[in-house]
């Protein structure tokens, strides 16, 4: 039991530097059409970027004028004028030198208001702009469930939640309400109606992983009320999602719309996670290897949870 401990607290710390180096930050391509087929650009580019820095290659019947970039947070922001000999609907735009941790967000608004949003990637480079007007922004799911999934902080929190309750009935309450309460914060800081610094938030959601750590290592489970604890921590975990949505800025007419289905993505992550997670645990009961597995999962979580803390932190004071 010694061995597996010391063994899980050495990977960790090796190998937790590098899963701290994937954050959700994807590029944003804002593009406002101001006059007809005259086009301003705002190429938002994460710049911690693994790799060479993604391009921009626009239609052959439009000419472009960039700025120097700046950085603005955690964004090299590129300023562009684009003057076109058509209108860029029905055009093909395409984004190189993508990484396989960055994905683009594209958003368009032409000059008769109608709002187009897609998404690339690695494997698909190439957008084609619609004629006709988009119903939904469904791209902001895809966002919602890459968040979800590339959050290991978020993962490793429902993992620990999971470990610190008993039965079925109690474990769809405690998500029930962890998905209700990061759904309040997460709709009230990206309507700007509650704000927090986002290095605070990032520093107090590893605080939250180690406190579970510690009651994970001491065989706590709550069997009465285990929501309440879901439900307090769930508000720091929304104020997380908002920060990363807020980020990467949404388009203001169709907010609402595309605050629900990045909402909605996340609540898709947690389903793919909560099965796996659960069947975990029952297999260790099974096997009769609970507390082993019990013990297992608080080093994995204070490890990470402290190594993000001290991290996080170092980045509040400087």
């Amino acid at each position: 039991m010694f061995g597996l401990r010391v063994g899980s607290l050495l990977s960790l710390f090796i190998f937790c530097p590098l899963l701290n180096a994937h954050e959700f930050n994807p590029a944003h391509l804002v593009i406002d059409e101001t006059a007809e087929n005259t086009y301003q650009i705002n190429w938002m580019y994460p710049v911690k970027n693994i790799g060479p820095r993604a391009e921009i290659i626009f239609p052959d019947t439009c000419s472009s004028e960039a700025q120097s970039p700046y950085q603005q947070g955690k964004y090299l922001v590129e300023k562009i004028d684009l003057l076109c000999g058509e209108s860029l609907k029905g055009q093909i735009i395409e984004v190189t030198n993508l990484s396989v941790l960055t994905d683009a967000l594209v958003t368009i608004t032409h000059l008769n208001n109608d709002v187009f949003e897609g998404l690339m990637n690695l494997k698909e480079s190439k957008l084609l702009v619609p004629i006709k007007q988009q119903s939904f922004p469904s791209s902001y799911f895809t966002l919602g469930v890459d968040h979800l999934i590339s959050g290991i902080d978020h993962i490793l929190f429902i993992l620990g939640l999971l470990f610190l309750v008993t039965g079925i009935v109690n474990m769809i309450k405690t998500i029930t309400a962890f998905t209700i309460a990061h759904s309040i914060t997460l709709g009230l800081s990206v309507l700007d109606l509650i704000s927090l610094p986002r290095a605070t938030v990032e520093a107090v959601i590893a605080l939250t992983i180690v406190f579970l750590a510690l009651e994970i290592s001491e065989n706590k489970q709550y069997k009465s009320a285990p929501w309440l604890i879901a439900f307090a921590f769930g508000l720091l975990h929304g104020l997380g999602f908002a920060n990363a949505l807020t980020g990467i800025g949404i388009a203001n007419e169709q907010l609402l719309l595309s605050l629900l289905f990045f909402n909605l993505g996340i609540e898709a992550g947690q389903l793919l996670m909560i099965p796996i997670f659960g069947a975990f645990i029952w297999l260790a009961y099974k096997f009769d290897i609970y507390k082993q597995s019990a013990i297992c999962v608080s080093y994995i979580l204070g490890a990470m949870g402290f190594f993000w803390l001290i991290n996080r932190t170092i980045g509040i004071i400087y």
